[in-house]
């Protein structure tokens, strides 16, 4: 039979039952605050995805080497709690099959979901904003709202990377954290940082959520909320790198694709650069 393309994550080419890892889409953004139009980056990041080659040099490994798979988006609902509920379903669905999800947004505000149904012993996030609002314009579940339903859950051990937005309250809380705000990246340098980090999970378990606006709006514009002043996509793939290893799930997202492909282009590598490195880890023991 002659090959066919498909909409699916580029080199996804393992079933179900054999996937270490599992993508699945969220397309929602039911509660974006500013820009919408998150809901088309699932779509978005998978066809850019198309555009890299299967070899990872830096790992000398190939990425149709290792057994992924993609589920395709889910049908999300409208109101955003349900949208949690489904995340967390899905989530726990491939947790308990010994595999690793990977979620791609959609608005920021799935996470809570995927969190949920983790419950890791850190919560890692790269994020322009604090998201530590209580709830904003009627709902505990907007995307504003992520970290602070992910304390909710019990979850004392959180950790903010590339911040700078956020009210003063917010900032009062976040600092009963971790944080390392985007000034903090810039003066000290990003691998200065990640030796904390690294000496703050130790050998826990962590959750690693992704906004895509953690990045500098300058160099990625395809945000539905940009800030400029923030991380470089240099800086993130650092983090990724050290902590991927450790992560029991990953999700990237809010990545509105109305710019030339240079945010879902970040994404899609990002992706490939947590299964592959994550992989690597795996196999040097």
């Amino acid at each position: 039979m002659q090959p066919f393309s498909n909409s699916l994550f580029a080199d996804a080419e393992a079933s179900y039952d054999d996937a270490h890892y599992v993508i699945f889409g969220v397309p929602y953004d039911g509660t974006t605050s500013y820009k919408s139009g998150t809901r088309a980056a699932p779509h978005a990041i998978r066809a850019i995805s198309y555009n890299f080659e299967p070899y990872m040099p830096d790992y000398d490994i190939e990425l149709t080497d290792i057994p992924f798979t993609d589920l395709g988006d889910l049908f999300p609902e409208v109101d955003p709690a349900m949208v949690v509920d489904q995340v967390e379903d899905t989530v726990a669905m491939i947790l308990s099959d010994g595999k690793v999800p990977v979620m791609l947004g959609g608005e920021h505000s799935v996470t809570i979901g995927a969190v949920r149904a983790c419950m890791p012993k850190w919560y890692i996030v790269c994020d322009a904003h604090l998201d530590f609002q209580d709830e904003y314009r009627g709902s505990h579940y907007n995307h504003d709202c992520v970290t602070a339903r992910v304390a909710d859950l019990g979850i004392e051990n959180i950790i903010i990377i590339g911040a700078r937005s956020g009210s003063k309250e917010e900032f009062a809380r976040a600092r009963d954290h971790h944080l390392y705000t985007s000034e903090a990246v810039h003066d000290r340098g990003i691998n200065v940082i990640l030796d904390e980090v690294k000496s703050l999970i130790g050998s826990d378990t962590i959750y690693l959520s992704i906004d895509a606006d953690a990045i500098d709006s300058c160099l990625t514009p395809g945000l539905g909320t940009p800030d400029p002043f923030g991380i470089t996509h240099w800086d993130l793939r650092s983090v990724i790198r050290a902590v991927a290893p450790q992560a029991i799930g990953f999700d990237y997202v809010e990545v509105l694709p109305n710019d030339q492909e240079q945010t879902a282009a970040v994404a899609a590598r990002m992706v490939r650069e947590f299964i592959g490195c994550r992989e690597h880890s795996l196999k040097r023991g």
